[in-house]
């Protein structure tokens, strides 16, 4: 248990802490500079060195959180890829697959996006392998080299390969991979699916691998670069970068699997909400993460974040990356989330009359007009600025000015909409509430679950303001507002351990596993896959330690498309295990869609985790050094300012009763606590608010 050093990059804000080998935590929030965002992380890392007197070469982890691959795939600024497929389904990702939602449903003039590779970068091979993993149609060497002299020729960065039913036996794609290496300059990553996500569906897969293709390149240089720059300040403790199912990843492994980090920063927030959770037994939470760009909802169900194999990067509309054709299908393990537009950085302006907040940001850079950095449009910060419900003092590095929130707020919103600027930033407040908690109705109620039994937990730097108003929307009578809540995906980065999740499609009726005729050689072959599977996981990581091993099965009635992941309990896979997950298979279905049934079930998937803890333990408790009082501020409360009590956080002592209405402050961010709720604060310094509806 040495010093860790842990940092999440976001649209506005960096955020970095320090965990010491006293579990003390400090802490520091600086401006992301997105033209090279080492530059602010780098500057984030010095301070916390500087405050814990902390010599750089005694850190013994370097945690790291990044939209890089995100931001890669939404702005298309990945290396040039070719594509390889079977011959017959060249044109699959120009076909892909669409869901036109909003305001696209009434466009009769829509047209479709461009695909991830134009088809002058895109290549077939004659070559066939049966679904039963049978060669039907041996690989065409010739052809193949011919593909690989003009792929040669395109000068591209990465060559992407998905063949038909390659999951079942990946020979084809292997010498593929071979024969194409051979001609393109030394270090090209040429990748195949079989090595990416060896499960069945070939558009899913291919856009999977192809993504790992396409954002690789981008994610190697960072990472190199972000390495050498750590190292020049005397920092030579290994970078681990979280991956998108809350787990962290050696980063020469994150470089070669890139597409595993897409969602990297929003992961640490559910993972640093779950552990938060279990330190004060509350296992039942939402996690609500609002930084300066976006705000992210997920749920922890008995103390375990929930897990989606297959998720959507982009496209329209709030569907909690599940609903297919609104992005890019990726499959890989992904911590289960929403995401709206909606932040701290999100921009207020008028519409034919209609007052609008966000998507777009203002970002690090101009940034919100209060920041006084060049920016002139209204933000949701301006508006909880004029609101009273920030302290000018500002976040971390700079104060905040009122007068420039007011000027833009007039300028771009009050004047057109005829009202005056209170009234305007009110409205502004209240319609990013109203957004964000689409992120949150997407995670609960649209999935059926009733979100008044949770427990919100607040993280990020604008998520405090909020998080109680939109807790008393949903009827949700307790919140949580971790200590060092402004940073609180960073902490989380402190959590996260090593792992790493393998996967093979393996299809079989679970009558014949369970059945004592025919159990015996298809029940060995399902655990020789799963040991294959675990020896793969353990060579990714590197580690002979025993570590935690999680085994699960993909399952689906028969004759369906869409399957649950059921875990299994660790020992001898038997057919009475077997039958277990076929009855915790029934049971999820009939929780997720109101439907007994008890139809033949299948299983698809072999899934195989292993995770190393990383003994990484925190104690949050800081020393009580500040007054227990700021005195009061006027803060815009149901319809009206109000005088109401300031408490700096750094003086509120465990125990300490807050009555609502008050504020609680601290550098990285500001509490609202409204009428009719009451905080506590334990012996960590968490916050536990409790009213509303209880």
């Amino acid at each position: 248990m040495g010093i860790t050093l842990a940092s999440d990059v976001g649209g506005t804000f960096t955020d970095v802490v320090l965990a010491g080998t006293d579990g003390r935590v400090h802490v520091a929030k600086t401006l992301t500079t997105p033209a090279d965002p080492t530059e602010g992380l780098l500057r984030g890392v010095e301070q916390v060195l500087a405050a814990s007197g902390t010599p750089p070469q005694a850190v013994d982890r370097f945690v790291h959180a990044t939209t890089l691959a995100t931001n890669v795939i939404l702005e298309r600024t990945g290396v040039p890829v070719a594509f390889v497929t079977t011959r017959g389904f060249r044109s699959m990702l120009a076909l892909g697959r669409r869901a036109r939602v909003e305001e696209e449903r009434y466009d009769l003039a829509f047209e479709p996006p461009e695909p991830p590779v134009p088809l002058t970068h895109t290549f077939a091979v004659p070559e066939r392998i049966a679904a039963n993993g049978a060669v039907l149609q041996p690989l065409d060497e010739d052809a193949a080299a011919r593909v690989a002299d003009d792929i040669a020729s395109l000068d591209v960065s990465a060559v992407a390969i998905c063949l038909l039913h390659s999951y079942l036996n990946p020979v084809h794609e292997n010498r593929l991979a071979d024969i194409i290496t051979a001609r393109l300059p030394q270090g090209t990553p040429v990748v195949t699916s079989s090595s990416v996500w060896p499960e069945l569906g070939e558009y899913e897969r291919a856009t999977t691998t192809l993504m790992s293709a396409y954002v690789g390149p981008v994610m190697a240089a960072y990472l190199r670069r972000l390495g050498g720059r750590l190292r020049a300040l005397g920092v030579t403790a290994p970078v681990h970068v979280m991956e998108s199912a809350g787990g962290v990843l050696p980063a020469a492994l994150a470089a070669a699997r890139a597409v595993y980090t897409i969602e990297s920063g929003p992961a640490a927030g559910v993972i640093a909400a779950a552990r938060q959770g279990a330190r004060r037994g509350l296992a039942d939470l939402i996690s609500f993460d609002m930084g300066g760009t976006t705000a992210k909802a997920g749920l922890v169900r008995g103390g375990r974040p929930g897990i989606t194999h297959e998720f959507q990067v982009g496209g329209k509309g709030s569907f909690g990356g599940r609903r297919p054709g609104t992005g890019v299908p990726i499959k890989v393990p992904a911590i289960d989330l929403a995401e709206v537009g909606s932040g701290g950085g999100s921009i207020a302006w008028v519409d034919a009359g209609t007052l609008r907040v966000g998507p777009r940001s203002a970002g690090a850079d101009p940034g919100p007009a209060c920041y006084g950095r060049g920016g002139t449009l209204p933000t949701v910060t301006d508006a909880d600025l004029v609101l009273g419900h920030l302290d000018p003092g500002g976040f971390g590095e700079f104060r905040l000015s009122p007068d420039l929130a007011r000027a833009a707020i007039a300028e771009h919103v009050a004047r057109p909409l005829g009202v005056d600027v209170v009234e305007a930033a009110a409205a502004i407040h209240d319609i990013a509430n109203a957004q964000m908690g689409a992120a949150v109705h997407v995670v609960t109620v649209r999935r059926g679950i009733d979100p008044r039994g949770f427990t919100l937990v607040a993280l990020g730097g604008a998520a405090p303001t909020h998080v109680v108003r939109l807790a008393e929307r949903f009827g949700i009578g307790r919140v949580l507002v971790p200590p060092q809540a402004g940073v609180g995906s960073a902490v989380g980065l402190l959590y996260a351990d090593l792992a790493i999740e393998r996967a093979r499609t393996f299809l079989a009726p679970v009558s014949t596993l369970v059945s004592c005729s025919a159990s015996r050689d298809t029940l060995g072959e399902l655990a020789s896959v799963l040991a294959d599977l675990e020896r793969a996981a353990r060579a990714d990581l590197e580690t002979g330690e025993p570590g935690t091993v999680v085994r699960s099965l993909g399952m689906r009635f028969i004759g369906q498309a869409h399957a649950f992941t059921v875990e299994l309990p660790s020992g001898p896979v038997t057919p009475e295990v077997v039958q277990g997950a076929t009855d915790e298979f029934y049971k999820r279905y009939h929780e997720s869609y109101g439907i007994e049934l008890r139809d033949p079930v299948e299983v698809t998937t072999a899934r195989v985790r292993v995770v190393l803890p990383s003994g990484s333990v925190t104690s949050t408790h800081t020393a009580r050094h500040g007054p227990p009082s700021d005195g009061t501020r006027p803060v815009w409360l149901d319809g009206a300012f109000r005088d109401v009590p300031v408490h700096p956080r750094d003086g509120c002592a465990p125990g300490t009763e807050l009555p609502g209405p008050c504020l609680v402050t601290e550098p990285q961010c500001s509490l609202l606590i409204p009428p009719g709720w009451r905080g506590t604060v334990d012996r960590d310094g968490a916050l536990l608010l409790e009213g509303g509806t209880t």
